[in-house]
Parts: C-alpha cells; sequence; structure tokens
C-alpha cells in the first residue's frame, strides 16, 4: 500500500499538551492528596444549580441535541443583549477558535497573534499552513501597536486574548479602541475572553461589536462557570460573520447536557461572584507567599499567575509533582504557570515550591 502523507501543515504539527491529569499523576508515582494547579479551572467546581439541572435531564441521554442550541442562545441573548443570529456555540473555545481559522484563513493567508500567547493560535494556523505571524511581546504582553503594524496584504485573522493566556496580563478599552481602528476592515479580529469574568470590570467588549463589523468575541465557560468537563464555549460577532461560522460548525458540536448546564451556569449570579472572590483572595494569598520566598511574578488578571522560578521549570516541574503538586511549564524561560486553587492548595504549592527550590521564607 503506497504511503499517503497528510497536508503539508499536519505533517509539521506537534499536538496541543494538556495539563497533566491528577489520575495520571497517582498511576506514575502512586500518591494521593494530589494538588493540580495546571488547567485554570475553577477550584470550587461548577455550580449546585448546574448539578440539579444537569440530574434533571440524564434521560435524554439517548437523544441527539438541538443542533441550533435554542435554549443556550436564549440565555445568551437575555444576558448579554444579541441574538441567535449573531451567536455561534463551541464544544469549548478551543472548538470555535478553529472554526473561525477555517472559515476565513486559507494556506495562501497569515494569521497575526503575540508571542506568549495561548499556543492553540499557532497550532490552528499551522494545521491549514497559513504563514504565522508571531509579533514580539512586549514584556510579558501584547504589544498591539507592533500587531497592528505587523498585518500584510495577505492577514486574514488576527488572535488576540485579554486577559492573555499564559501570562495574565490585559490591555484596557482605549488601546484595544486604537488598535481596531489600525486594522483594516477585511481582517478578522478574534478577542479571546477566556477569562473575562474573574475581573468584568477591566473591560468591556461587547461595546465594539457593533462598532466594528470585523471583531468576534470569544468566551468559554470552563474557567469561571466550572464547566470544564463538559466543553462549551459561545461567541459573538456580525450577523454577516456569524452566519459564515455556523456554515461550519458541526451540528452537534455542542452536547444536550452541556447546553443545560451552561443555561445554569449564566443564570447563577451568586456561584460566580463566590468564584470571583475565591480567586481574588488566592491571587493575594499566592502574590504575598512568592513575594516571602523571594520570587517575582506577573501581575494578572485571569485565574492563574506566572511565576519566575529562577530555575529551569522542566526540572521544577517534575520534583513538584513528586510532591503531589501539578504546574504548567509554558514554555518561557525560568517560569511556570500556577493556578489559582483553594487555601489549601494555594498553601500546599507554595510550601513545596519553597522545598523543591531550597528557599526560606523572608522576614
Amino acid at each position: 500500500m503506497t504511503f499517503v502523507p497528510a497536508n503539508q501543515g499536519i505533517e509539521k504539527l506537534k499536538p496541543y499538551q494538556p495539563g497533566k491529569p491528577v489520575s495520571e499523576l497517582e498511576r506514575e508515582l502512586g500518591i494521593t492528596n494530589i494538588v493540580k494547579l495546571a488547567s485554570n479551572e475553577n477550584p470550587l467546581g461548577c455550580s449546585d444549580q448546574v448539578k440539579k439541572a444537569v440530574a434533571a435531564e440524564l434521560a435524554e441521554i439517548g437523544r441527539y441535541p438541538d443542533g441550533g442550541g435554542f435554549i443556550l442562545k436564549d440565555q445568551i441573548q437575555a444576558q448579554f443583549g444579541f441574538g441567535h443570529q449573531q451567536i455561534t456555540l463551541g464544544n469549548g473555545s478551543n472548538d470555535l477558535l478553529e472554526i473561525f481559522a477555517r472559515a476565513f484563513v486559507s494556506e495562501k493567508d497569515s494569521v497575526v497573534y503575540s508571542q506568549h500567547a495561548f499556543a492553540v493560535y499557532g497550532l490552528v494556523t499551522q494545521a491549514i499552513n497559513a504563514e504565522a505571524l508571531e509579533v514580539p511581546a512586549k514584556g510579558f504582553a501584547h504589544d498591539l501597536d507592533a500587531m497592528a503594524a505587523a498585518v500584510q496584504a495577505n492577514t486574514k485573522l488576527i488572535f488576540i486574548a485579554n486577559p492573555n493566556n499564559p501570562t495574565g496580563t490585559w490591555f484596557e478599552e482605549a488601546e484595544f479602541d486604537a488598535f481596531m481602528q489600525k486594522v483594516p476592515a477585511h481582517v478578522i479580529v478574534v478577542l479571546d475572553e477566556a477569562y473575562v469574568e474573574y475581573y468584568p470590570e477591566n473591560f468591556n467588549s461587547l461595546k465594539f461589536l457593533a462598532q466594528y463589523p470585523n471583531l468576534i468575541v470569544s468566551r468559554t465557560l470552563s474557567k469561571c462557570y466550572g464547566l470544564a468537563a463538559l466543553r462549551v464555549g459561545f461567541a459573538l460577532a456580525s450577523v454577516e460573520v456569524t452566519d459564515f461560522l455556523n456554515r461550519i460548525r458541526q451540528p452537534f458540536n455542542v452536547n444536550h447536557l452541556a447546553m443545560v448546564a451552561a443555561v445554569a451556569a449564566l443564570k447563577d449570579e451568586a456561584f460566580i461572584e463566590k468564584s470571583r472572590a475565591v480567586n481574588k483572595a488566592g491571587m493575594a494569598q499566592l502574590q504575598a507567599g512568592l513575594e516571602q520566598l523571594g520570587l517575582s511574578y506577573v501581575p494578572s488578571r485571569a485565574n492563574f499567575i506566572l511565576v519566575d522560578i529562577q530555575a529551569d521549570p522542566a526540572q521544577t516541574f517534575n520534583d513538584l509533582l513528586k510532591q503531589g503538586v501539578i504546574v504548567r511549564p509554558v514554555g518561557i524561560a525560568s517560569h511556570l504557570r500556577v493556578s489559582i486553587g483553594t487555601e489549601a492548595e494555594n498553601a500546599k504549592f507554595l510550601a513545596a515550591l519553597a522545598e523543591v527550590l531550597a528557599l526560606e521564607v523572608q522576614a
């Protein structure tokens, strides 16, 4: 049989590596009492209202979901003020990022994104075999002026994240508005807001959608809403852009239980407020603990913090695993990304980090 090679972009592609699961570490090292601070999950889990809503719908597992996602789109419309024709549902925001690229980018085109940004931007670009224009970061943040200047004649798409993963950096509304005014109207701008719920006072992206028809705002319910296992996200955009996205979206890409859970999660404002409070308290706890250890970090507006451990990230990651603590190397020299956990989880991480780095708490 003659070997048939994959598309050129796929041949060179290295799959996305998710955070290490707890079950995998248990199998490898035979340890328990593991703390996972690697995948930016909500340490509270999900809302009790979500659990009740999903339990009530278990009898429907044998049926296909509503391919149009009516109940979830209805809740998004009620909450955010955008009609069904401006909503695209996704199997998490990763699914949406791929849909955006497939809808608007060919192998003859280029995609702009920042250094130190979400790894999936580069992966979806390479999968299409498009040209990747990675713009050097400004410190650890997006350099929006440089990104606008990097746009070429064949540029079709720009990925930006606010707050950014894995650095936690952010930009303000005035900076974004100035950036959008520089971007040609035919270039699609994807504003990835996976962590926006943690500091909603920081940025209101939705007001820009009417002003900029080439803007897509992408959100997920995996983080603050605590639905990571169910994989559900949504995008808001103009009617014209949304029409193209839904032409290639798989009809059942969001399952019924995920939609039911998402509706309940969006309604439970008290849970979101509690999640924000736990996150802010945990952020303060980690910042104080890191300062006492003499370690610096990148200020964050997400549910994680990028720490300069002043050591080899791979070795430190492995040493922490032996202590029952899972964090995340993100390809940035001497840095590890740490998700905000509960008070006890944060304390365990700080103690383990001090031990593996042989650091003493400073007075």
